[in-house]
């Protein structure tokens, strides 16, 4: 009822957001406390919380995706690019650190590592992109390994699109069809306009993930030089070997193969 609104006493800002328990879970590991370590923590809880959101709209994406609503489609892969934009330049924030007061409690995280990022590594393997190696990697993680368990059978972001695509009578069961049906929809993006947007949205969602690695690379060497991780891997030579990775490789082939001759 309108005569009700905003009539419920127990009902704030910070009961809501509940605020006061949000504020209680920046616990510090360094004594005396480093001054930089609370943004550390800020910015990787701040990311974990986007993960939350981009999870939440690649979910219902793949459910409208399933449903053949490409505007709802559309609606949530724009929300998920925008979070990534701003993951990307948030990592910065970071190198405001003074180096050395970095290494003031860097070693306490050991052998924790953003490696052990459970709700990264569902968003890879939710966008296409599974490895069982990772999935290992968290097995005696009971909670993590549930849900990497259940996102690494699940079909995934890309599975769900091309079974799309095959719907509205595009080919699309093999790398080489993939890449046939987007040139084809590169082509006359016209007549195929919610499909345009729809693979432009997507690999906008491959390379914004593409850009996060690289400037983390470029984050840590500059905080780090060539220091092994915390986790014990390799660091920044780890790190550059993950650049490479795409989850809508076909997307990115099919633009080798556009040709001006082929535009109506």
């Amino acid at each position: 009822m309108a005569s009700d609104y905003g009539k419920d006493p127990l009902l704030s800002y910070n009961r809501y957001l509940k605020v006061p328990e949000l504020l209680r879970l920046q616990e510090t590991l360094s004594d005396p406390v480093s001054h930089d370590e609370l943004l550390f923590i800020v910015i990787h809880q701040t990311y974990e919380l986007w993960f939350k959101q981009i999870l939440h709209e690649i979910d219902a994406t793949i459910k409208w995706l399933n449903e053949g609503r490409s505007f709802r489609v559309n609606h949530s892969l724009r929300a998920v690019t925008g979070i990534e934009k701003v993951l990307v330049s948030q990592i910065h924030i970071l190198e405001s650190m003074a180096q050395i007061g970095f290494l003031e409690f860097r070693d306490k995280l050991n052998p924790a590592s953003g490696f052990q990022s459970m709700q990264f590594r569902e968003l890879e393997f939710v966008s296409g992109q599974k490895d069982e190696k990772i999935l290992e990697n968290f097995r005696d993680d009971d909670f993590a390994y549930k849900r990497l368990s259940e996102r690494y059978v699940e079909p995934s972001l890309a599975d769900a699109f091309w079974a799309m695509l095959e719907r509205q009578g595009f080919k699309a069961s093999d790398r080489e069809q993939r890449v046939v049906s987007i040139v084809e929809i590169l082509t006359h993006p016209e007549k195929h306009g919610d499909l345009f947007l729809m693979q432009d949205l997507l690999i906008e969602h491959d390379e914004n993930i593409s850009l996060w690695r690289y400037h983390h690379v470029l984050m840590v060497e500059r905080m780090l030089g060539m220091k092994r991780g915390t986790g014990g891997s390799e660091g920044v030579g780890y790190l550059m070997t993950t650049l490479t990775k795409k989850f809508f490789p076909e997307l990115w082939e099919a633009r080798t193969h556009l040709k001006v001759d082929q535009l109506p």
